[in-house]
């Protein structure tokens, strides 16, 4: 018997925010937090999601902490929590996850074991236009008994579902009209504190 894979449904518009900020900075690694929480039959319910670096700072460990622990204030007041992590490689054919990503994913790890780590498939998502595929453009890694992240093959799709299955209809439309220039994440706020990280008006 293999091991159980733990299931993750992650929200249209906590999912749409992370593939728009990876397009906002594309010759960047871009990286955000999957805020949730652990929900029935062993399902992380992913209901929304904090963009957080673009730059040097995604490898610093104290501008993590200090975006976690206002992130957790926020987040923590409505009963959820940090459920996972994404990461988006700077090179458009890196398909592998970095140390940097790893090292994150076990830092989120410690405060949800059932944490999930998503890479942006870029292939995946040059191609959707033309494929339509529902999907997630999103490659799932989850830490075996070892504590590797290991990703979750394609014969275990139902690893990741989109709650909505039209989210990528939307988030083509959004691709379309160059939304991705609306985002703020905590790169930005931390460079002028008046945008604001939580992207109120981003699906207004």
């Amino acid at each position: 018997m293999g091991e159980r894979v733990m299931r993750y449904k992650i929200g249209q518009n906590a999912y749409i925010k992370l593939v728009l900020h990876a397009l906002s900075h594309k010759t960047s690694a871009v990286n955000g937090v999957l805020i949730g929480r652990l929900g029935d039959n062993e399902i992380v319910e992913i209901s929304d999601a904090v963009p957080l670096f673009h730059s040097q700072q995604i490898s610093l460990l104290p501008s993590l902490e200090i975006a976690l622990l206002q992130i957790e204030e926020h987040y923590g007041s409505q009963g959820l929590s940090l459920v996972g992590y994404f990461h988006a490689n700077e090179r458009f054919d890196d398909y592998e996850l970095s140390n940097v990503a790893k090292n994150i994913g076990d830092h989120v790890y410690r405060y949800f074991p059932q944490a999930a780590v998503l890479l942006l498939d870029n292939k995946r998502l040059e191609a959707l236009p033309k494929t339509k595929d529902r999907s997630p453009v999103m490659q799932l890694y989850t830490r075996d008994a070892s504590r590797n992240w290991k990703l979750v093959g394609s014969e275990e799709s139902s690893g990741l579902i989109i709650q909505e299955p039209s989210a990528n209809i939307v988030l083509l439309d959004y691709i379309s009209s160059q939304k991705w220039h609306d985002i703020v994440d905590f790169d930005d706020h931390l460079d002028d504190i008046s945008k604001d990280w939580l992207n109120p008006e981003l699906f207004k």
